[in-house]
């Protein structure tokens, strides 16, 4: 077992099967484990009828209610750790991740010497499609505010479709992750960036979704902003890199 993908998943009964489809007739190897919250409208019932059309392949780990993004894939990558997969994969279910473009996040890692690789808008070659003028500015200007905050060299900060070693994975103490929403991506890279870990950009394009309804929401947005003042303040005056740090390395917790 090497590489799983994990998809969190609230409302997706349209998409999950064509993704799902979409992702196994690659023939590259990859295994999904769907996290989902519950959904009203039956994706986990959907999911777990699948996998007797993906044996050994399809998982489904289901939650008791809505938890939020960030919780999701911290249930799946300890799910993916103790099962001893090595590239662990983020991705949403409604197509605005090309499967595709996995192959390229996998090989970033695997033969390019990345710990983490992230799918990018905002690279040469990164393109977005179908996104309202007012959604470009809004997540361009997050991209450029992160950065200003923060120092971290990542052009993408928000992106949701990353692959991580499991190295990587291993070594973050994944309870002092707190963020639920797009600061979650924000923080995870962040944290893989102060424990020097090296992350590639990957260019990819970026499609709006087509069928269901985007989780977007003021809450989420408003965590972005301060959770990136948050995430900074602790980095400046709280050790950051010490707590994060889930083997305590004595050459990773010095503050420079």
């Amino acid at each position: 077992m090497e590489k799983l993908v994990i998809i969190p998943t609230y409302n997706e009964r349209e998409n999950i099967p064509a993704i799902l489809q979409a992702i196994f007739s690659l023939n590259k190897g990859f295994h999904v484990l769907v996290v989902d919250d519950n959904s009203p409208d039956g994706t986990g019932d959907l999911v777990k009828d699948l996998t007797s059309d993906y044996p050994g392949m399809l998982f489904i780990e289901e939650r008791m209610g809505k938890q939020g993004l960030g919780t999701a894939y911290i249930h799946g990558f300890r799910w993916a750790v103790e099962r001893g997969y090595e590239f662990i994969f983020e991705m949403d279910a409604d197509f605005s991740h090309n499967p595709n473009d996995l192959e390229n996040l996998y090989n970033a890692c695997k033969y390019n010497g990345a710990d983490v690789s992230v799918g990018s808008r905002y690279v040469k070659g990164g393109h977005i499609e179908n996104w309202p003028l007012d959604r470009r500015v809004y997540s361009k200007g997050g991209a450029l505010y992160t950065k200003l905050i923060t120092w971290m060299p990542v052009n993408d900060p928000t992106a949701g479709f990353m692959c991580y070693k499991r190295k990587v994975l291993e070594t973050i103490n994944l309870d002092e992750i707190k963020f639920v929403g797009y600061a979650f991506q924000i923080e995870m890279k962040f944290a893989c960036w102060k424990l020097n870990f090296k992350i590639a950009e990957v260019p990819i394009t970026f499609k709006d979704r087509k069928i269901g309804v985007s989780k977007m929401s003021k809450g989420i947005l408003k965590e972005g902003v301060l959770g990136v003042l948050e995430i900074q303040w602790h980095s400046l005056f709280k050790n950051y890199r010490k707590r994060v740090n889930a083997e305590a390395k004595p050459a990773l917790v010095t503050n420079k």
